[in-house]
């Protein structure tokens, strides 16, 4: 690390506050990852509130922007060299020119966009209130000829290519300048409010122009360039048609929107970019580089310019210095190519990380179940009644195949009821021998039903017929869009590899019993690779990535180690306001009849271990003010864990329970329940100075709120517990996932039989047992890693900023050992207090007195 700040020591990184030591520490390497290149990898870790986003901020385009003044730079000795045999006066005046024209250019670009932004600022409110749809736009009336009205579903006999029209003027509107080719910085987030917060951090700070000094004249007007930033997101959050939009499922937004771009459409969408509104694109597109904007706006700007914001937004890509986008958008290469996005060369930073490869798996999974597919048929089957006569060549072959796969995968699930095991792994071949579906062209059939938009047409019929006439139909008609749902499933079942498996899992009850199929990618390496290879180099930050491992072995196992970079920084709090302690036992180590903490599966529902967790949670309860987090491993364990606090004995009048709630208002989060609802009585009970009427109201003196939550829940991300919020977060136990369910098993298999394959078939080859001893080792890392990114993302609720202060309490004796302390982030590690594992309640309860009494 000394080595890569003293690289990087004079850089200015341009950050508009005073930044910490661990700031310039973050910024400092991530700089050094975009200079090195050539496919680097960063794998960061940075603590929620250190001011993470700002810092890659501060550093990409720092970075960006030194970068594009050195091509400008090596473009004039490029120049210079083509120019050597010509007089020195000669080539001074070329050169003199050539810096002119870059300069120019720049100027002339820039001088247009502050113009924008001036009139921006002066139009907003009047703006605001002229935005409103097109009169006429809110639908068609319905024609008086049902026939007439019913042919707009019928497949078309020869479908064009789904090129979109706007695509004829795209070199028109994008050519007007020279940035297409150079670098850009794609960010990436789980969610569009992560992007909308992000957007807000990158409008804080300023940076110096992208041309060199030397060339530009001595001008204060030019001393920052605005940075210029596109978002891009999907037709459901952009589109502006509101026949298009009423349809509301994604999938029937794309289909539609498609099918309005086709030659023979009757109708068509007049606000897609094409020669017609070149003009108004030109100024969406100036306005979007001009002014910062975030998905909201880009739709607002639509509606202002009455040009289509999704596709019109592409048109401001070549200009763009940073484009953000969610996860779906950047990890499927369909998404990417449907976008026109092309990382070669460019800087890919993913932020929220640590569920990188649970993002990836969900990006190609893809599930349906049996009732899915009874409702398939029956649109399927009203379809070619209709229509069934008019249905000639390729159309009618095609709806029959797809009728054979709805059959097939029926036929299979039907019988599942003989399958014992409420949930397994399906081999393919046995999906595929029902009907003849392995006869079916899938690759061929998936991509008909692309072109020919079938399965938004057969749903279109089936939601027309329904608003047809006073009479229902018998059909079980629902705008959930089966025929999409069984579209993504045909195509994880054509794209089956090593990487993939398809499991069975019977859910509901016996009255209402019913069999989902779902394809799970067990591997992100194949589907990442698209990404590491192409990209100049890819930064994967996160508040909690320990532990590292699986990124390097999962993501990038055939990279080179001097490729990859890792950085853990320190919080920004100072080492007095963290208290972390490992409670083993109520006992200390020298009492002969200690009792430990262990909740594994096997030992968990001791019954007097659990009266020992919460004789420790009231007394946590009694000496920490305000906010008490608890984090269980699961909703079932959970629910035991109350039920057996809320028993009594002999030995005492009130239970566990009624002691904690006459401490604290107590909370416990319940399975599918409401998180914004619980957090919002959670919060004020504790802010206010009344309790909730809902909730029990503690006793006279009592202070603050407790709440029982689970790792992997709605309140172990996302969520911000700081101060008063979040004095003190208790983890129980170790969640780890079920080791017997399935997809785990399917995974630790994948693990342990790529791993021999690589060190038994290579150069040097190990011994079969010691290279089996290792796979099975690295499956259970993977497993243990699994847990302890749960472990670290609940403890990361606490502590968002630099005064914040909390005491962190881990409640098993496994949290002592060398192995899973090594898993735990490093601020944390750096707060534990020494000989805590080996210590009781009673040195722990001293501990918190002193460290609370401190902050008072």
């Amino acid at each position: 690390m000394e080595e890569i700040i003293k690289r990087t020591r004079n850089i200015d990184f341009h950050h508009p506050f005073t930044p910490y030591d661990v700031q310039q520490q973050f910024m400092h390497t991530v700089y050094n990852v975009l200079e090195q290149g050539d496919g680097q990898i960063g794998i960061l870790e940075s603590p929620t509130g250190t001011g993470k986003s700002l810092s890659l901020i501060c550093a990409a385009l720092t970075w960006l922007r030194n970068h594009r003044k050195r091509v400008y730079e090596i473009s004039i000795d490029a120049a210079a060299n083509s120019f050597r045999d010509e007089p020195d006066w000669v080539v001074e005046q070329l050169l003199k020119r050539k810096r002119a024209e870059i300069v120019d250019l720049w100027e002339e670009r820039e001088s247009n966009l502050r113009k924008i932004r001036a009139k921006e600022a002066m139009m907003e409110e009047r703006e605001r209130k002229r935005k409103r749809y097109r009169e006429g736009d809110s639908g068609k009336e319905m024609k008086n000829h049902s026939d007439e009205e019913e042919e707009q579903w019928l497949l078309d006999e020869e479908d064009e290519e789904d090129i979109p029209k706007f695509l004829d003027v795209s070199k028109e509107v994008t050519d007007d300048g020279n940035d297409g080719d150079q670098v850009k910085i794609y960010y990436t987030s789980r969610t569009h409010s992560q992007l909308t917060q992000f957007i807000a951090e990158l409008r804080r700070p300023a940076f110096p122009p992208s041309v060199p000094d030397e060339f530009r004249k001595s001008d204060e007007e030019h001393e920052v360039e605005a940075v210029k930033h596109v978002p891009l997101s999907s037709r459901q959050r952009l589109c502006i048609n509101p026949s298009v939009v009423r349809l509301g499922s994604l999938s029937a937004i794309n289909d539609r929107c498609s099918e309005l771009q086709q030659p023979k459409s009757k109708d068509k969408c007049e606000f897609v970019p094409s020669a017609n509104n070149l003009g108004q694109t030109h100024q969406f597109r100036d306005n979007v580089l001009a002014t910062l904007p975030d998905i909201e706006d880009l739709h607002s700007l639509g509606k202002t310019f009455q040009v289509c914001p999704y596709y019109a937004s592409r048109t401001a890509i070549p200009g763009a210095e940073v484009i953000t986008l969610p996860y779906p958008l950047l990890l499927q290469k369909s998404a990417r190519d449907a976008l026109g996005i092309k990382l070669d060369g460019s800087i890919v930073i993913i932020d929220e990380a640590h569920n990188i490869m649970d993002a990836i798996a969900n990006a190609y999974a893809s599930e349906i179940c049996l009732k899915d597919l009874v409702r398939a048929r029956l649109l399927l089957e009203a379809y070619v009644k209709r229509f069934g006569k008019k249905l000639k060549g390729e159309n009618r072959v095609m709806v029959g195949q797809l009728a054979r796969v709805v059959d097939g995968l029926r036929a299979w699930m039907e019988h599942s009821p003989n399958i014992k095991s409420d949930q397994g792994i399906v081999e393919p071949n046995s999906l595929l021998k029902h009907k003849g579906i392995d006869q079916i062209n899938l690759f061929k059939l998936i991509e008909y039903v692309q072109r020919s938009k079938l399965a938004y047409k057969i749903e279109g019929y089936a939601a027309y017929v329904e608003t047809q006439g006073e009479a229902k139909p018998t059909t079980p008609f629902s705008s959930t869009p089966v025929l999409h749902t069984l579209l993504s499933f045909v195509v994880s079942l054509s794209n089956l590899s090593s990487e993939g498996r398809i499991f069975y899992h019977k859910i509901g009850e016996k009255e209402h019993r019913d069999i989902k199929l779902s394809y799970l990618l067990l591997s992100p390496t194949h589907a990442f690779s698209s990404i590491a290879l192409k990209a100049r180099a890819v930064i994967l930050a996160g508040g909690t990535m320990s532990p590292f491992d699986d990124y390097t072995t999962h993501l990038f196992p055939n990279l080179a180690p001097e490729k990859i970079t890792t950085l853990s920084c320190g919080h920004v709090i100072p080492a007095s306001n963290l208290c972390v302690w490992t409670l083993s036992s109520c006992d200390p180590k020298n009492n002969a009849n200690r009792r430990q903490f262990e909740f594994s599966y096997q030992k968990r529902s001791d019954k007097n271990m659990i009266r020992d967790l919460g004789l420790s949670i009231l007394n946590i309860c009694k000496v920490v003010p305000d906010g008490v987090v608890v984090f269980f491993q699961s909703y079932g364990y959970l629910d035991e864990v109350v039920g057996a606090w809320s028993e009594t004995d002999g030995s005492q009048p009130a239970s566990i329970w009624d002691k904690l709630q006459n401490q604290k208002v107590v909370f416990s989060e319940a399975k599918g329940s409401s998180s914004d609802d619980i957090l919002e009585k959670y919060s004020q009970a504790i802010l206010d100075s009344g309790s909730p009427e809902t909730a029990k109201k503690p006793a006279a003196g009592a202070r603050g709120a407790l709440l029982l939550s689970v790792v992997g829940g709605k309140m172990s991300e996302g969520i911000n517990f700081s101060d008063r919020l979040g004095r003190c977060v208790v983890i129980v136990g170790l969640p780890y996932p079920n080791m017997n369910s399935p997809d785990w098993k399917a995974r630790i298999e994948y693990i342990e039989s790529t791993t021999l394959q690589k060190l038994t078939v290579c150069e040097t080859p190990r011994p079969r047992s010691e290279a089996m001893a290792a796979a099975k080792q690295a499956a259970r890392d993977f497993y243990e890693n699994s847990c302890m990114r749960a472990v670290n993302q609940s403890i990361g609720r606490a502590i968002r900023h630099r005064n914040d202060y909390a005491a962190i309490v881990l409640v098993d004796r496994r949290f002592g050992t060398d192995r899973i302390r090594a898993k735990l982030p490093g601020w944390i590690r750096g707060g534990l207090i020494n000989g805590s594992e080996d210590g009781g309640l009673g040195q722990m309860m001293s501990k918190l007195s002193g460290f609370f009494r401190g902050k008072q």
